[in-house]
């Protein structure tokens, strides 16, 4: 009998390893499942078998497969075919793809047999939490709440669960645990008082809550969106909706209809705490069909629901950020990317440095699925796709429920300090209106995107910045803290009393973020509930959603953040939102930092008056004739696209023109000058004018390491995967020379 072997997919930075397959495993192995191999003299790995074949490898000794993984599921074809696509296009090898989109748990690893030792997947349990038997009537809800008058976080838990059934009934529902986020102590209580009941029940496989009876009415116009979606005929279809517009009620019918179908389908989000405002939304249709994937989740929950997923035949939902791309869905019949238009999609740090938004047209490509990217402000390429007629366009051009859209006032900062009419970060326009709405119990959003007390300190004297010792950057203030901090690499150290260089004490801060603005908001308007949401503040899921959720009980009254609050959010009490500083999304070296300062103007100003009342949103900047901030006052997007493709069309940026961004990394500066010339000299061959640098980046060292990058163009209508190729070579032979073989390569196909 002639031997089988099989190529095994590892998750290393490494090509697939070709195994023999053992005689008692012949007749029961298959491509997609997941093995334990052995590499080197005793480190064991799960592998996934992608290919059997009969071609004898051409090295001597050729290790066998040992066992299989029992608790790791089977890929089905497609998922297969996405993940070579994945690695193909953004230039990395199949096991980067397995490292990033398997949780570590289902690719264990390790030198002994022990660590592979996992039982079978455990039955599938489900909390659901109901109101207790003698809360029956509106009456005895009342006095519950009552009851819970001392006790504010009880009071607040019981309410957003009530909350979670408006128009249905609430003494005869259940939901899910997993979609009331609440503190366990806090639930515990309410329980103990005979408010709340948690019930445990085990549901089998395809065992879900019956789909929704009624779904949210659609209006005139989001019902003609819909029916271009459904009549897109296999293409991918950008949903443009100015903020408000309702492009969710669209999302549920569309879901509902996948669902219904026996099919699977997919919904992502940019930010992991996006979702856990959306899943309250969507779980109240869907229930336990809704399955959450993003880094946050525990890696054992991860686990579970990627084999929940795999194991799926139809009629659940993905729900989750970039990360959820990777589920094993098959069966697939939608994918929803809403605000596709957020760098947040692009994954930068760890190969495969894939944007989910691009994967998700190839993923509905190979499964046949409908594609929806959604957004107020499309993405410059997205829209250009539109008009290239690639993508189908379906538009909501009004706020649901007739709403109006905000007055939108650019206030001169330059001016209003001329005229003594700013005091601390706020101009007269703004503190204005934010003293009316306070006064009317109205709630205020105020945006400065950056973070900390201070961007930097400077000594008054000499000029002296305290710079990170690892990385070329000024250290924030974080006042709090007491400390300076890298934004790169975490470093701190305590906030220096005299100047290091030349001894004196006036070393002072310069600029100012989100936890200044937190501070002078106090002084300002000391009778004001303030709050702030940042990446300091919100460092994890339960500490994010604690501040969304009290801002939207109305229990805060100004909620000053960076970008995490311009994304999505519909709070019904905010009728003022403040721009604090729109200079410093315009000053920055970037191609795209029109655009982006366009979305987020438009995306911030959107949070305003989303109810019955007007809004009001001030732009405070000292350049207010600048084109951007007056597109995106007025809410003119076509200005702005048109404005930004003739830029990039000039200047050759894309959707002109492809990109590859190329970063060499290494903490000798001389050596890697020396790899940059000789790389330059391998690509200039082929690439000649294409090929940009070597440059010095903005922050040109992180961690002790100095870098250098490089910027290829490929024009349009030019083979793409060519260019991939001759890049591959040099880097090839750049490694392979001995002095630069630890000189890090960093390809990103497609930099955001």
């Amino acid at each position: 009998m002639d031997e089988l072997y099989a190529d095994i997919v590892v998750p290393l930075a490494s090509p697939a390893f070709t195994f023999k397959v053992d005689t008692g495993l012949r007749n029961s192995i298959g491509e997609g499942m997941c093995v334990k191999v052995q590499l080197g003299p005793s480190k064991l790995y799960t592998g996934i078998v992608w290919r059997l074949h009969g071609e004898a490898p051409h090295f001597r000794t050729v290790k066998t497969i040992r066992d299989y993984v029992l608790h790791s599921p089977r890929l089905a074809p497609n998922v297969m075919r996405f993940w070579e696509w994945v690695a193909e296009y953004y230039m990395c090898t199949l096991g980067e793809v397995m490292r990033c989109a398997m949780p570590a748990s289902l690719k264990p690893e390790g030198f002994t047999d022990v660590e592979f030792l996992h039982s079978g997947m455990a039955p599938r349990e489900v909390q659901y939490i109901k109101l207790h038997h003698r809360i029956a009537n509106e009456c005895s809800l009342n006095d519950a709440f009552e009851s819970l008058k001392r006790a504010p976080k009880q009071y607040e838990t019981l309410l957003a669960f009530v909350s979670r059934f408006a128009g249905k009934d609430v003494f005869a529902g259940e939901l899910p645990r997993k979609f009331l986020n609440a503190d366990p102590v806090i639930l515990k209580a309410l329980i103990k008082k005979q408010i709340l009941v948690a019930e445990t029940r085990v549901l089998e496989t395809g065992e879900f809550q019956p789909l929704p009876a009624v779904l949210p009415e659609l209006t005139e116009q989001q019902a003609v969106a819909a029916e271009v979606i459904e009549k897109a005929h296999g293409k991918p279809v950008l949903l443009h909706g100015v903020t408000g517009s309702g492009k969710t009620e669209i999302y549920i019918h569309l879901i509902n209809e996948q669902l219904r179908a026996g099919r699977n389908a997919m919904y992502l989000l940019p930010e992991i705490a996006m979702t856990s405002q959306l899943v309250s939304r969507i779980s109240a249709y869907f229930g336990d069909r809704v399955v959450t994937y993003h880094s946050q989740v525990s890696d054992r929950k991860r686990a579970d629901n990627y084999r929940l997923i795999a194991e799926s035949t139809g009629g659940m939902l993905v729900l989750g950020a970039r990360s959820a791309m990777f589920m094993p869905v098959d069966n697939l019949g939608l994918i929803i990317v809403d605000e596709e238009h957020d760098d947040s999609y692009k994954q930068n740090e760890t190969a495969p440095r894939y944007n989910a938004r691009d994967c998700a047209v190839v993923l509905g490509r190979i499964h046949g699925a409908g594609v929806v990217l959604g957004s107020a402000t499309p993405s410059v390429e997205s829209y250009f796709n539109v008009m290239e007629g690639k993508y189908a366009l379906a538009a909501l051009t009004e706020r649901y429920g007739g709403v109006q859209m905000p007055e939108v006032i650019i206030s001169d900062t330059i001016t209003a300090v001329k005229r003594g009419e700013r005091i601390s970060h706020f101009n007269k326009a703004l503190r204005v209106r934010m003293e009316a709405a306070l006064a009317a119990g109205e709630q205020v959003m105020l945006f400065q995107n950056r973070r900390g007390f201070s961007p930097y300190m400077e000594c008054a004297e000499c000029g002296y910045v305290p710079m990170c010792r690892d990385c070329n950057v000024s250290l924030t203030l974080h006042k709090s803290e007491g400390r300076l901090r890298c934004h790169y690499c975490g470093r701190s150290e305590p906030v220096p009393v005299v100047c290091p260089s030349c001894g004196s004490h006036a070393v002072v801060a310069r600029g100012f973020g989100t936890e200044k603005v937190e501070e002078e908001i106090a002084r300002v308007f000391p009778d004001a509930k303030v709050a702030r949401l940042d990446r300091d503040t919100a460092q994890s899921v339960r500490a994010y959603s604690s501040i969304i959720e009290s801002f939207g009980h109305g229990a805060i009254d100004i909620l000053v953040g960076t970008q995490m609050i311009t994304k999505g959010f519909d709070f019904a009490g905010v009728s003022v939102v403040g721009i604090l500083n729109a200079d410093n999304l315009l000053n920055y070296p970037d191609f795209r930092a029109g655009e982006r300062a366009y979305q987020m103007i438009a995306q911030m100003a959107g949070r305003a008056g989303r109810r019955d009342k007007r809004g009001n949103v001030v732009i405070q900047t000292s350049s207010p004739d600048n084109s951007i901030i007056k597109q995106a006052a007025s809410g003119d997007y076509s200005a702005m696209i048109a404005t930004q493709l003739a830029e990039r069309a000039d200047f050759f940026y894309p959707p002109y023109c492809r990109l590859i961004g190329v970063t060499l990394r290494f903490k000798d500066k001389t050596v890697l000058d020396d790899a940059a010339r000789m790389f330059r000299d391998l690509l200039a061959v082929d690439l000649g004018k294409r090929l940009l640098g070597p440059q010095p980046p903005l922050v040109d060292r992180i961690k002790r390491e100095f870098l250098v990058s490089f910027l290829i163009k490929t024009p349009r209508g030019e083979s793409f995967a060519a260019v991939k190729k001759i890049l591959a070579r040099a880097v090839m032979t750049l490694n392979a020379e001995r002095r630069f073989k630890y000189v890090a390569v960093v390809v990103n196909v497609d930099p955001v």
